[in-house]
């Protein structure tokens, strides 16, 4: 099977998902592999992502929909 007709065979098969979690998830696995291996991070950032494991470990958490929130920020560099 060349390229072309495995990516018509993966059209046709995700054109018939229904299921709205499956798809969000082929769409963040999709976008990861565009993604470097690595993120470089700034010295604020470390910090606030170890304060953060700090406070995790003591049982202090943010729910996961304003850790989303945050990570889009530092991706998109404010």
């Amino acid at each position: 099977m060349d390229t072309f007709q495995l990516k018509q065979e993966l059209l046709q098969h995700i054109s018939k998902i229904e299921d709205r979690d499956f798809l969000n998830s082929i769409k963040i696995f999709l976008n990861y592999e565009k993604r470097k291996n690595f993120i470089e991070l700034s010295d604020e950032q470390e910090k606030e992502l170890n304060y953060a494991s700090k406070e995790g470990k003591n049982g202090s958490f943010i729910s996961q929909l304003d850790l989303d929130q945050k990570v889009e920020e530092w991706f998109n560099g404010k």
